[in-house]
């Protein structure tokens, strides 16, 4: 069994989460606030960030881009199709290209600065930054949503999945990242019928039922959260 430290609105968690649950592999899950800066935490990882996996006789893997290809060495091969990296070169390279896009594109333009001002501030303390959300920082979030989805639309739009014929990390990823801020209702769906209905698709697998049962205490999720079939 794998141990998990993660937040459960935490964008790169929740693509492990999904990435374990595609496996059908056991996960005890750890809840961390990573503001808070444990000490027990920081020396699993002195970045302070999640996720971060515990597997038997590996040292602690941090971060979504290295758990990721840790589970796929462990992992791929015995998942025939089902394998979420591709065997070949260039499909491996858009994968990974897509990935690191939404891991880290998508994350510094609109989900980090959404989940933070939205949720996490809530939970922390003046001293690390908690207080009332910074409505500038959500407006430029916001507008960076929709040329994010924009780009979903156009590569759902000539692909079966976003990095070609088949679910991959890609869709993972990009569909950990939008479920976050679909939470809170920061995803103008109505604005691209292709994003919509692909991310439809991926949210209706049983990997995503353990994301979609999450609820935040005095924050309700959205219509198009709890909905299926929004």
């Amino acid at each position: 069994m794998y141990t998990l430290y993660h937040h459960p609105f935490c964008p790169h968690s929740r693509f492990i989460r999904l990435v374990l649950g595609e496996y059908g592999l056991d996960l005890r899950l750890v809840e961390e606030r990573v503001w808070e800066r444990r000490e027990a935490f920081l020396a699993l990882n002195p970045a302070a960030t999640t996720p971060v996996l515990i597997a038997e006789g590996f040292p602690p893997i941090p971060g979504a881009p290295i758990i990721a290809e840790y589970i796929d060495e462990t992992h791929g091969l015995d998942a025939g199709e089902r394998r979420l990296l591709p065997t070949s070169s260039a499909e491996r390279v858009e994968v990974r290209r897509l990935m690191a896009w939404f891991n880290e594109k998508f994350f510094e333009e609109a989900s980090n600065p959404l989940v933070t001002e939205r949720i996490y501030k809530r939970f922390m303390s003046e001293d690390n930054g908690g207080g009332p959300p910074a409505p500038d920082i959500m407006r430029a979030a916001k507008v960076n949503v929709r040329y994010h989805l924009s780009y979903i639309g156009w590569l759902a739009k000539t692909r079966n999945y976003l990095a070609g014929d088949r679910l991959t990390y890609a869709d993972l990823a990009a569909a950990a990242h939008l479920s976050a801020i679909d939470y809170l209702g920061d995803v103008p769906w109505s604005e691209d019928d292709a994003a919509k209905s692909w991310y439809a698709r991926v949210k209706s697998r049983p990997s995503f039922r353990p994301l979609l049962s999450e609820w935040l205490a005095g924050v309700p999720a959205s219509r198009t959260y709890v909905d299926l079939d929004f």
